[in-house]
């Protein structure tokens, strides 16, 4: 539960410096870069990510074909 915590305060803090809405793959990026933990995947943030939309802590949307890709920004 402690790594969760502290991976979500790792996302928020992420998305709440960017300036501009970020890809989950991005957010992955930078969250590894931060935690340095083998055990963060993009499954994992990309779980957090929806659990703090949920939590209106964040905002989200899917855009893009396909597969297509998530973008997420900063309550305002």
């Amino acid at each position: 539960m402690e790594q969760n915590s502290f991976l979500s305060d790792s996302i928020l803090n992420i998305i709440n410096s960017s300036d501009a809405p970020l890809e989950t793959k991005e957010i992955e990026e930078a969250v590894k870069k931060t935690v340095k933990k083998e055990s963060v995947t993009r499954t994992k943030v990309f779980y957090r990510l929806n659990i703090l939309r949920g939590d209106g802590k964040i905002k989200g949307k899917f855009v893009g074909p396909g597969k297509g890709v998530w973008i997420w920004w900063r309550e305002i």
